[in-house]
């Protein structure tokens, strides 16, 4: 663990902390190392997504009728 690590507790439910603590030692890790690397990749797909988001925001807002509708015109459904 680096010198920059801060300290948190949390708390698991019994199954999940098991699951830590066997991908921990099948991993070689430790079960903070296994967390953060969840927590760092739920992280990043989140910023993935919102930046997703944003790229699209200027984008035309299509109903679902409209979808369904382009859809059928064009043999897709």
């Amino acid at each position: 663990m680096s010198i920059m690590s801060k300290r948190s507790t949390i708390y698991f439910e019994p199954e999940i902390h098991h699951a830590l603590r066997v991908k921990a030692a099948n991993t070689h890790q430790s079960v903070s190392e296994v967390v953060n690397e969840a927590v760092r990749l739920a992280l990043r797909e989140d910023a993935e997504d919102l930046s997703a988001f944003e790229e699209r925001a200027e984008e035309p807002i299509l109903s679902y009728e409209a979808l369904l509708k382009d859809l059928r015109s064009h043999g897709k459904l």
